[in-house]
């Protein structure tokens, strides 16, 4: 265990941040009665602990109460509310809102308002929660990232990339999100793979994903180096 990381960056999922975390050395530790795989390099520790908020929190306080950053990260992927921003597209939130309640965070660097949203958010819903919100781009996971930076007293920010955009049909991947946040994606290739008029959508999420990470991770190498005053980070 790092008892120097200055950088905790939590996503939902490993291909989110596979362009960063590919080659960094594994450990599995336990947490609070739960098991978290924690990626860890110089002085940046990486948790995927699942999709929504409640996976959110869990892997925050693991990887706060194990690593005792300076600073946490939200980091993965984001729909685009705003119809200007396109496919992998990285923003800096400026203020996180958790629609279930209107709170706000004010993460004082950056220039976005990102929105955390408890479903995965259909063109439909987008455009109800930019018109509420008047948001750039929407998530499962930042507010309840930011709740426990916030009570930790830590510095926090949230770094996404735009994977899918206001006007792109997404096919159904929600429930294919199991209650502990994990994706079950075999059985969602199985669902599609018998439904034909998925696969074109399915193909487009794949391949925007793989953009979005790789532009995410580029921002998250220059944002951990910029906070890790002594040590470089290296991919």
């Amino acid at each position: 265990m790092s008892e120097s990381c200055k950088v905790a960056i939590v996503a939902a999922l490993e291909r989110e941040v596979w362009p960063l975390i590919n080659n960094w050395p594994s450990k599995r530790e336990r947490f609070d009665g739960r098991e978290f795989k924690f990626y860890e390099k110089d002085s940046v520790a990486v948790v995927c602990g699942g999709i929504g908020p409640e996976a959110a929190r869990r892997a925050s306080e693991a990887i706060i109460g194990l690593y005792h950053p300076a600073l946490v990260i939200s980091a993965g992927f984001a729909g685009a509310l705003d119809p200007t921003l396109e496919v992998g597209h990285t923003l800096t939130a400026r203020y996180v809102i958790d629609a279930s309640d209107a709170s706000r965070t004010n993460c004082a660097e950056g220039d976005s308002l990102l929105i955390t949203f408890g479903d995965v958010a259909g063109v439909e819903q987008k455009a109800k929660l930019g018109t509420a919100f008047g948001a750039h781009a929407v998530d499962m996971e930042a507010a309840s990232v930011a709740r426990s930076a916030e009570a930790h007293r830590i510095k926090y920010l949230a770094c996404k990339a735009i994977s899918d955009t206001s006007s792109t049909a997404l096919p159904p991947i929600g429930r294919f999100i199991g209650p502990d946040g994990k994706f079950h994606a075999l059985n969602f290739v199985a669902y599609v793979a018998i439904r034909p008029w998925l696969w074109a959508r399915a193909h487009r999420l794949a391949s925007n994903s793989q953009l979005a990470a790789k532009n995410l991770c580029t921002m998250l190498a220059e944002t951990a180096k910029a906070n890790t005053a002594d040590r470089i980070l290296t991919r």
